[in-house]
Parts: C-alpha cells; sequence; structure tokens
C-alpha cells in the first residue's frame, strides 16, 4: 500500500553499516519505508545540531536492499534542515544518558511540524525502567534507590533478586543476587564508580527461564510478540547476550496489561513501543528504540512495520 504522497523520511540512529540486516528494527522500517515510495536521509547522532534557530543534520541520502554486505548505499554527506522533512525516526539506541537527553530537546524543537518518533518529550520523561513505576498493580516488587542499606533491606524482603543499571539496556550489567550471594556490596561500590545514577533491584522471577516475551504495540494496540529465552546457564534473555527468539501467543494476561497502558502510549505519541513481560509481570516499556520487529515477522507472518507506517501516515496525512 502506498501513501498517499511520498513523505520525506530521516533516520537519526547508529551506523548504518554495522547493522544485522536479518534482526534490525531500524532496517526493516527503513525497508519498509523504500516500499510505500518515501524517499530516506539517515545521520548519526553526533551529526545532530542546532544552529541559529534552525534544526540540522549533516545528512545523507539512504537506500537499503536485503543484501548482506550491500545492504545501504549513502549519498554524499550535506547540511540539512530538519525541518523540511515529513518524519525522523529517533532510533539511536541506548544507554539512555546526556547525549540522548539532549537530543531529544534539540528535536522536539521540529516536533509535531516534523513528526518524531517515537515523541521525543516523552521518550525523555519515560525512560524503559521508569514509566512502568505507573502501574504498580502490573510490575513485580521494585527499588529504585542508590543507597545500599535500602538494597539490602529489599533483598532481605525478597530473598531471590535482581539488580541492574537504571538506564542500561541489551542486558548489560544484569546480575542475579540470592540470598546468600555476597557480592550486593560489591556490584554497588563498581556501580556508583561509574556514574551518580540509582540502581534498580527487582523481585527475581523464576518464570524467567521459560522465557522474557517482547510485546510489540503499535499506536497503543498489541499486535504481537515474541519470546525471548535465556541461554543454558543464563538468567538474561535479551538477544544481545544470546537470548533465543521463539514464537509467541498473547495470554489474557498480556491483554489485560497492554489495555492498561496502550491508551497512555497513543495519546503520549508512542506510536511503536516494545514491551517486556516476564510471566504474569510488567518489566520494561520500551520508547527509545524497540527492537523484535523482524523475529516477530517471521514466526508470525505480522508485518509490524506495515503498521507502523500506516499509523505514521494517519497522522502526517
Amino acid at each position: 500500500m502506498t501513501a498517499i504522497r511520498p513523505l520525506k523520511v530521516g533516520f537519526q540512529m547508529d551506523p548504518v553499516g554495522a547493522i544485522d540486516i536479518d534482526a534490525d528494527s531500524s532496517f526493516r522500517l527503513a525497508l519498509e519505508a523504500q516500499a510505500r515510495g518515501h524517499s530516506l536521509t539517515y545521520w548519526t547522532p553526533d551529526k545532530l545540531a542546532f544552529v541559529e534557530g534552525r534544526v540540522v543534520a549533516r545528512a545523507r541520502d539512504l537506500e537499503v536492499r536485503r543484501e548482506r554486505g550491500n545492504h545501504a548505499s549513502l549519498g554524499e554527506a550535506r547540511v540539512i534542515d530538519l525541518a523540511d522533512l515529513d518524519v525522523i525516526w529517533l532510533r539511536q539506541d541506548p544507554p539512555f544518558d546526556m547525549s540522548y537527553i539532549t537530543n531529544t530537546h534539540i528535536l522536539e524543537r521540529v516536533h509535531p511540524d516534523t513528526l518524531v518518533v517515537n515523541d521525543p518529550a516523552w521518550v525523555r520523561g519515560w525512560p524503559e525502567k521508569l514509566m512502568v513505576l505507573d502501574f504498580p498493580d502490573l510490575i513485580p516488587p521494585t527499588a529504585i534507590a542508590r543507597d545500599l542499606g535500602t538494597l539490602r533491606e529489599f533483598r532481605a524482603r525478597h530473598g531471590d533478586v535482581v539488580l541492574k543499571p537504571l538506564f542500561g539496556n541489551g542486558g548489560a550489567g544484569v546480575f542475579r543476587l540470592t540470598p546468600e550471594d555476597p557480592n550486593l556490596a560489591s556490584l554497588h561500590e563498581m556501580f556508583s564508580g561509574i556514574n551518580r545514577e540509582p540502581l534498580i533491584m527487582q523481585k527475581f522471577l523464576p518464570a524467567v527461564t521459560k522465557g522474557d516475551k517482547r510485546v510489540i504495540l503499535v499506536d497503543g494496540e498489541a499486535v504481537g510478540a515474541i519470546n525471548r529465552v535465556p541461554a543454558k546457564g543464563e538468567t538474561r534473555s535479551n538477544m544481545h547476550v544470546g537470548g533465543r527468539p521463539e514464537k509467541a501467543v498473547l495470554t489474557e494476561r498480556d491483554k489485560e496489561i497492554c489495555a492498561a497502558i496502550g491508551s497512555r502510549l497513543r495519546e503520549a505519541g508512542q506510536i511503536f513501543v516494545g514491551i517486556d513481560v516476564i510471566g504474569d509481570w510488567l518489566t520494561e516499556i520500551n520508547v527509545t528504540s524497540p527492537t523484535g520487529l523482524q523475529e516477530m515477522e517471521r514466526f508470525d507472518g505480522i508485518n509490524a512495520s506495515a503498521l507502523i507506517w500506516e499509523a505514521i501516515e494517519r497522522r502526517v496525512g
């Protein structure tokens, strides 16, 4: 299906040459945009700038194809005014640091006249592991603290816990701590030496051994899911650290969770969202750079990329 008119689409993302074309969701979104007659430009986050009242980027025209080793053709670099685009994809990977936050402030200056997906103000205001706090009935017991005493008391109440950086991604820095594990103080010391951010601690959910479900929502509506199963000897199911994707179906509990959060996502302009569900519990709401489109399409034949573009085209139309 072709849009009413071709759109000028920009992708702000990590280096396009290094992506895995069989897994990368940005690549799949670019392919779909191109198939719908839209033109593509691309720049990395460091090429975004605010100059004398204009938001600009040193960008390159982009053409993509599903051809391993030759998946992207790039034009000459040139400075473009982002107000001249119809849609901008904010698709750089976390960590959600001050660089990321600054980029959302800059992109907010062209949104919504140029539609930024997802809405940068809400991306900034809803980090993955914090937005879930708005839904206390849906999440496992959770503590966010920098104080070691608070973390110790939480573990004493719940025993088996998971400790992780508040603004990490891809499973990096995630530790399971059993009641007998003596490493809490050492891990706290290590993380405190890296930054001044709090840590997040949650009650360990044994259901993770059966998988961590990624549910894809488009404009607040659940469209499908994949399950990510941890590698043997791992508690982390992220595909970045060896998790295995497999087919999944939406349970009644999954639908209940999506119904509870969907209207908030839609109102906040979060068009493409991936939530993480372990057993019956919501653990994250991913709005910065969600993944899972290609895996879900392979398992279920659901072209969520087309659904995402239809939602965008309705808004820009």
